[in-house]
């Protein structure tokens, strides 16, 4: 189950780091449904490309880390913190990310009428969720 867990995990998280390099370099699609907006379409967060194209490593990394810990593959190059606490570390973002900020994202936002708002409840929040229990059930089951 843990194998499972993890393999679907970082599967999810890599098409998630390939769609932020699509961004980074200058792609369109779905930009105006995963970026947070106020009610009048201004939007709450305007990154540069190099910042999304961080992003986009970032997340890799953390695809590269459940995929680790769920014995996939022992990635050989990840540092001992990672391997340490990694996993932990992103869990708890995750579950952070979930419960959001209480106005643009997370489950207890304010702002849920956006197109946004209404991805972010329908899709985002609870796969967020979903990555941060299967973070916890991987440390639990390793």
């Amino acid at each position: 189950m843990m194998f499972f867990i993890g393999i679907l995990s970082g599967l999810i998280l890599i098409v998630i780091s390939i769609f932020h390099v699509y961004w980074a370099f200058g792609g369109r699609y779905a930009v105006d449904a995963v970026i947070p907006t106020q009610t009048n379409k201004k939007r709450v967060l305007n990154a540069p490309p190099f910042l999304t194209f961080l992003v986009a490593v970032f997340v890799m990394l953390i695809a590269i880390t459940y995929l680790h810990e769920a014995n996939f593959y022992d990635f050989q190059f990840l540092p001992e913190f990672i391997k340490e606490y990694g996993l932990t570390i992103f869990a708890s973002i995750f579950f952070i990310r979930a419960v959001g900020d209480f106005k643009y994202v997370g489950f207890f936002k304010k702002i849920k009428s956006t197109k946004f708002g209404i991805n972010d409840t329908k899709f985002f929040s609870p796969l967020c969720l979903f990555l941060a229990l299967s973070g916890v059930l991987i440390l639990i089951l390793k």
